[in-house]
């Protein structure tokens, strides 16, 4: 029976561990693994404020290889949509392609629109991934009121991720489940 029991707090340390993390947690994407080549939905966690600095502004720059983003409008948020040219055209379903979305601006309209340092929220895009397994990073720049925080670090060879003070939010992409995908 204790043994039982200790399982049971175990487990519920962990959960909670895992909870308190999500508080204290970086920029991070919801769902962390997908397919390659597949469509994707990436809905960017804000965890918190800069300290205690509303968020007024998310970037986030779409990684090279990430095609066709479309972002989600929030209420009360601005879009802003940069576009680059390709270093090599593609076709699309035959139209050809030569700029793609390479970052995305959710700017809040007001003071009152930020989001406040105590609570979370969800910035949302989809787009279609590269064809290629391997790790996607996701750069975002959170600009509070008051400072900011570049999400931008990548680990070196042989570091992990959550060793770095402000890591980009990371992506694995596995093999391609085949099929055409949008």
């Amino acid at each position: 029976m204790k043994t039982i029991k200790a399982i049971a707090n175990i487990a519920l340390l962990a959960s909670a561990g895992g909870l308190f993390s999500f508080a204290n947690a970086h920029v991070t994407l919801e769902y962390q693994v997908a397919n390659a080549g597949s469509s994707y939905k990436a809905t960017l966690r804000v965890g918190h404020g800069c300290g205690p600095s509303p968020t007024r502004e998310i970037v986030v720059t779409v990684p090279d290889g990430v095609e066709n983003a479309k972002p989600m409008p929030k209420p009360g948020w601005t879009l802003t949509i940069e576009r680059a040219p390709l270093a090599v055209p593609r076709s699309d379903h035959g139209k050809p392609v030569t700029e793609d979305v390479r970052r995305i601006r959710w700017s809040a309209k007001t003071p009152a629109d930020a989001l406040p340092g105590d609570f979370y929220d969800e910035f949302v895009l989809q787009a279609r991934l590269p064809g290629e397994a391997g790790t996607l990073y996701w750069p975002v720049e959170q600009i509070c009121a008051q400072g900011r925080i570049d999400w931008s670090e990548v680990p070196a060879a042989g570091q992990k991720l959550h060793d770095l003070k402000s890591p980009a939010a990371a992506l694995e992409l596995m093999p391609a489940a085949g099929g055409h995908a949008h």
